[in-house]
């Protein structure tokens, strides 16, 4: 029970005492796809090439706490950040019948090749949370060897690496107020894109939601293209992929996180793979991480740690 109070204490608290405001740079990409990414670049006053990637979690977006943390705590550094948005997370619905998903990582492929082709950076590391951080995972475990020489590291906390152990710990009872959260905001995104593409899906079957895997398939699946719940989160899941990866990788995931259990963790490559370290500190929450007394967090910390390591 300790366990469970503290995981929660860390995933909630630190988001609502903590909220440092940025002022970004924003820069509107277009997809190939005929859809747009909204990017935040967070710009270093010297001339450094080298850049942080920041990757946000479900229904987050380039202002939340913990992505501006570590876009300032990077700056600080001496680097460059840019905070992309995924497509309806920027403020606007997205044009296409996509929304975007934990394995859409064809969205971050974009946006790295649309860093390198400005120019400016020598050396590109990425760094994602929960979602974002399986965005971060699967994208480098996709690339493998075609990795864009200048990436060097990802970093990924609180990913959910098997995404079916992250939906079904949606159904503890004390995890209700992440799973209305997530609701609210997915079902109005339904709802909007359904508006935007009649016949898309079936609203009715809003009503008929009992555990989130009934949600997924009858939307996120549908959507996504996918007929068979159990392929689409196979698709979703970076656990499957991330062992293909060419460039260090350091995921982070706490035994407290009430969202993202140890199933969702891929220990094995931990212990087998010489490019993947994976940690799991007894405390941290989702996407927590608390330091007491300090304006950034653990992970800010950890990340940079782990990217400065040549």
């Amino acid at each position: 029970m300790f366990t469970r109070l503290t995981g929660h204490y860390e995933t909630i608290v630190p988001h609502l005492l903590d909220r440092p405001t940025i002022n970004y740079r924003r820069e509107r990409v277009d997809t190939p796809d005929g859809d747009f990414l909204d990017l935040d670049w967070y710009d270093h006053p010297t001339d450094a090439r080298r850049l942080v990637i920041l990757s946000h979690g479900l229904e987050g977006s380039s202002q939340g706490a913990y992505i501006v943390s570590a876009a300032r705590y990077f700056a600080r550094h001496g680097w460059h950040a840019l905070a992309w948005n995924c497509r309806s997370c920027s403020g606007e619905i997205n044009r296409t019948r996509k929304l975007y998903s934990h394995g859409q990582s064809e969205d971050l492929e974009h946006v790295v090749n649309h860093a390198l082709a400005t120019g400016r950076y020598d050396r590109i590391v990425l760094v994602g949370y929960s979602m974002g951080g399986n965005l971060t995972l699967k994208y480098l475990g996709t690339a493998g060897r075609d990795v864009p020489a200048e990436v060097t590291h990802g970093v990924a906390f609180s990913a959910p690496c098997f995404i079916e152990h992250s939906v079904d710990s949606l159904e503890r009872p004390d995890n209700w107020i992440y799973k209305r959260k997530f609701y609210r905001a997915l079902a109005a995104k339904v709802r909007a894109k359904e508006a935007q593409f009649p016949g898309l899906v079936d609203l009715t079957a809003l009503d008929r939601i009992g555990v989130w895997r009934d949600f997924d398939r009858a939307f996120s699946s549908v959507i996504g293209g996918y007929d068979d719940l159990e392929e689409y989160y196979a698709y979703l899941s970076s656990g499957n992929y991330v062992g293909d990866t060419a460039v260090p990788v350091l995921i982070v995931n706490a035994l407290n996180d009430p969202i993202v259990p140890e199933a969702c963790t891929p220990c094995a490559l931990g212990k087998t793979h010489p490019l993947i370290t994976v940690e799991q500190p007894r405390r941290g929450g989702h996407v927590g991480f608390p330091l007491r007394g300090r304006p950034h967090n653990g992970m800010d910390e950890r990340a940079l740690a782990f990217v400065s390591r040549r």
